[in-house]
């Protein structure tokens, strides 16, 4: 696996990590612990050095099964998790209050089986607490021992530059993919300014650029895509459209839909590292199969042109969950 620096002075990672967070939490039923286990060990016998988690996610338990399965690995492997929201994730509210940060530390510590937190963001932007106050608590456990790096999620640009300036950022946690563009208007510029590394989340559409999901899938009630507008059964229909360009490509190239979305997000930037999840071993290795497939200048050039001409229907939040992005 080819390694990636996170960020003009953030750690060297793979250049895809594994998002955990559909482990615990997200999309239905819980899968099955062991299971979860021996796929996370197969990331880091394949390369993956660089993983994603949250207190929230769960609440609680996708950190205790992260840090149960790295364990063996500490010092091989980077662990990034997330503050700013209280008990009970976003229906408990966000909280980034500098003792409450301090609390989820010690917590997060513990539950990662770590004596420091390498990437600690802050999971979304506290419009209640000044994000210099948010930077300086992080560089505060830094200074201590506790926090190796810190990084925001969902922040717009004026939040990045006020966090930076108080304390280096080392990366943003964003959605970003060929579903999901808005940060390359105006966040990535800074972000390149800057130095800051960029960590796509949801880099395969939430599932939907993998082609494996029609206008007739059905997901279980508790899978958050069913609150999701660019979900509907209407939506999905339209956006078909990206999806079958994905296939053409991956056709001429012998790869997967999910591969060349994968591969196009890492020729974007070379301070990116995506972190597509899965709770499934064959989607794993068809995942990381994507740092082998290279496009080349005329393709780039080819899958924009033609995805500038597909008008994706459908928000991605909610508006009751949209009012947390910070623009």
């Amino acid at each position: 696996m080819e390694t990636r620096k996170l960020g003009k002075n953030g750690p060297e990672v793979s250049a895809l990590g594994l998002g955990c967070m559909g482990m615990s939490f997200g999309y239905g039923a819980v899968a099955d612990k062991n299971e979860m286990i021996a796929l996370i060990h197969k990331a880091v016998e394949s390369g993956v050095t660089f993983f994603d988690t949250a207190e929230v996610y769960g609440p609680f338990a996708n950190e205790e099964l992260v840090g149960e399965a790295l364990e063996p690995f500490r010092n091989k492997v980077v662990i990034a998790t997330k503050f700013g929201f209280n008990v009970g994730g976003i229906a408990g509210g966000l909280n980034s209050r500098p003792e409450h940060i301090r609390e989820v530390c010690e917590a997060s510590l513990k539950r990662l089986r770590v004596e420091a937190i390498d990437l600690f963001y802050q999971h979304r932007v506290d419009p209640e607490v000044p994000i210099e106050d948010v930077a300086g608590t992080v560089g505060d456990l830094i200074r201590e021992g506790k926090v190796h790096y810190f990084g925001l999620s969902e922040a717009g640009v004026k939040t990045i530059r006020r966090a930076n300036a108080v304390q280096p950022v080392t990366a943003l946690q964003s959605e970003y993919s060929l579903f999901w563009r808005e940060p390359e208007e105006k966040i990535m510029p800074v972000l390149e300014e800057l130095g800051i590394g960029f960590v796509p989340f949801s880099p395969l559409g939430k599932g939907f650029l993998t082609g494996k999901i029609t206008a007739d899938t059905s997901f279980v009630p508790n899978d958050f895509r069913n609150t999701v507008p660019r979900f509907s059964a209407e939506n999905r229909q339209a956006n078909m459209a990206l999806v079958d360009l994905l296939t053409t490509i991956a056709t001429e190239k012998q790869a997967t839909p999910a591969q060349i979305a994968l591969a196009w997000i890492l020729a974007q930037k070379p301070w990116i590292v995506p972190i597509p999840g899965t709770t499934k071993l064959h989607r794993f290795n068809e995942n990381i199969g994507a740092v082998d497939v290279k496009l080349t200048a005329d393709d780039l050039k080819n899958i924009n042109e033609a995805a500038s001409k597909i008008d994706l229907q459908g928000d991605r939040y909610q508006p009751s969950n949209a009012k947390l992005i910070d623009r």
